[in-house]
């Protein structure tokens, strides 16, 4: 990749626009910059879930995770470049087919609480559906690699799934929604 940063305050986005990969200056509010900041986001909030206590391999995995944002990122940040391969996807796909066998299977709708892990776990989840949305909005726009958009698409769901997780680690479970229609037995 290019330079690495040497001088953080430039003021050379003053303007309002910022500088990419390929030394190309757009918008602040171009859909690629969007996208950008919204895995930014999303790797700061996996940042903070490491805070907490959890099991290894989910620390492990999630620092994993930080790292191919970190490509995402920079595979945005450089149009037409490749830095996010398609093995990340799938290590991803045995990442949740590994914690989702551990879990009961769901019966109902859970809320985006328990522990504070899961429910950080939870935002995690919501940003990465925002940055895939971002992501396909420039995809329709310009000509994108797959594995960034199927990424964000697969980290959501794992990060729904290692909420689960977290909310079991002591012994605990998943927070119920407690629906009037169901318990009035409405189908």
């Amino acid at each position: 990749m290019g330079n690495r940063l040497t001088q953080i305050a430039t003021r050379t986005g003053d303007g309002g626009t910022t500088g990419l990969g390929d030394n190309q200056r757009v918008s602040k509010n171009s859909l690629r910059v969007h996208a950008m900041g919204d895995v930014d986001e999303l790797n700061s909030h996996i940042g903070v879930l490491l805070c907490e206590a959890m099991p290894a391999d989910v620390r492990e995995l999630l620092v994993e995770v930080q790292h191919q944002l970190f490509n995402l990122g920079g595979e945005l940040s450089i149009p037409g470049f490749e830095l996010l391969k398609p093995d990340a996807v799938l290590a991803l796909d045995d990442a949740l087919a590994h914690f989702n066998a551990q879990l009961p299977k769901l019966a109902e709708f859970i809320l985006p609480a328990g522990t504070r892990a899961a429910s950080q776990a939870h935002v995690c989840r919501t940003v990465a559906r925002r940055a895939e949305r971002m992501v396909v909005a420039l995809s329709e726009q310009e000509t994108l690699n797959e594995a960034p958009r199927q990424y964000l698409n697969r980290l959501s769901d794992l990060m729904f799934v290692l909420a689960r997780v977290l909310n079991r680690v002591d012994g605990g479970d998943d927070v119920y929604w407690k629906s009037e229609r169901l318990a009035r037995g409405d189908d």
